[in-house]
């Protein structure tokens, strides 16, 4: 057993406790031992790792968990486009080159064309998409001016008289 701090009266001994053996319980006024029983002092407590602090304990080497990820630098600012490495997408007017090759051929081969010379310019993506629009808008103009084209001689033709007068 254990004396008392000076000044402080001795406590009786506990009835459960052999004289002369450490009973492994807290005194009155004392801090629990925080070992299990059967365990030794250099042991940790179960479920802990041995190289872990205890909770409300500082870790005595510097733990890299703690630490926030580092952000990537920002850019300056006032520059507008994509960031650089082409990660901005398709070409708009590769796009509505595509589109307006079903709606208004015409438009769509203009915008075919600038988006191709904008795509070699500045090294965006989308050249199939402006290759694919300019072929369809070719297409659907060279259909559009057949069937104008023979849509005009069937008129010509149905107003011809054959030469002779019906009267």
């Amino acid at each position: 057993m254990s004396h008392p701090p000076p000044g402080e009266p001795e406590q009786p001994p506990s009835p459960y406790e052999q004289p002369g053996q450490p009973s492994g319980l807290p005194q009155w006024g004392q801090q629990p031992d925080q070992r299990q029983w059967g365990q030794q002092p250099d042991q940790p407590q179960w479920g802990q790792q041995p190289d872990q602090p205890q909770w409300g304990q500082q870790p005595q080497e510097h733990q890299q968990w703690a630490q926030q990820p580092a952000y990537p630098p920002q850019g300056p600012y006032g520059q507008y486009g994509p960031p650089p490495g082409g990660g901005g997408g398709p070409n708009t007017m590769a796009i509505l080159s595509l589109v307006f090759a079903f709606v208004f051929a015409p438009a769509g081969i203009v915008l075919g064309h600038l988006a191709k010379r904008q795509i070699r310019r500045t090294g965006e993506d989308g050249d199939q998409l402006a290759t694919w629009g300019l072929i369809l808008s070719y297409v659907f103009t060279a259909i559009g001016l057949l069937a104008c084209c023979g849509w005009i001689a069937l008129a010509v033709w149905a107003n011809s008289d054959g030469g002779g007068t019906y009267n």
